[in-house]
């Protein structure tokens, strides 16, 4: 079996606290058409070099009926960058237009097979995967992105095309898993393709 989610597979439950005080579950996101859940954290220079390119891509389908939803599961005794506090002070800083979980046991990064920061998943209607991976190919420097495949496949699903790319890796920081090295990976866990 496969470490990470694989596509034709439900979007599995969470119940997690936000940066603004209230805490969410999947069904939370009912009213919306599609669910973009995306494992990030705040330290990653990965994350950070494309956080403006995220933005944009929120914005330009949440006319669309698409919910962009962050979830940091980094071991904040790893990076002290990456604590609840720190989440907060960020949102506040740069206004970011996705809900933004707090997996401290990191049981939901477990459940998703969540590899690196950023990894994005996208579901359908039914909250069936279509697509997992990087959202771009060069999320560090986005000076030198030539593809962007979140965009590509947000824009496949809202015209009701076939999804063209299902899975890529992930490109980024390694998750922070609690009482491991900074660069330990679950021996289970590979790149998808």
């Amino acid at each position: 079996m496969a470490f990470t989610l694989q596509p034709g597979k439900k979007a599995i439950d969470f119940r997690l606290p936000s940066t603004e005080g209230k805490e969410y579950s999947l069904s939370d996101f009912s009213d919306y058409k599609y669910v973009v859940i995306f494992f990030t954290c705040n330290h990653c220079p990965y994350v950070i070099g494309s956080d403006e390119v995220t933005r944009a891509t929120v914005e330009k389908f949440m006319t669309r009926g698409v919910r962009f939803v962050g979830i940091n599961s980094n071991s904040e005794r790893t990076y002290a960058e990456d604590s609840f506090p720190n989440m907060v002070a960020r949102m506040e800083r740069y206004k970011f237009p996705w809900i933004y979980l707090y997996d401290h046991d990191q049981s939901i990064a477990r459940a998703y097979g969540a590899l690196r920061t950023p990894h994005f998943y996208v579901f359908n209607e039914e909250r069936i995967l279509i697509y997992t991976g990087r959202g771009v190919d060069s999320p560090r420097d986005t000076s030198r992105m030539t593809v962007n495949d979140l965009d590509r496949t947000l824009d496949e699903l809202t015209s009701g095309k076939t999804i063209s790319v299902p899975v890529t890796n992930p490109i980024g920081c390694n998750i922070k898993w609690e009482g491991r090295d900074a660069h330990w990976m679950p021996p289970e866990a590979c790149d998808l393709v």
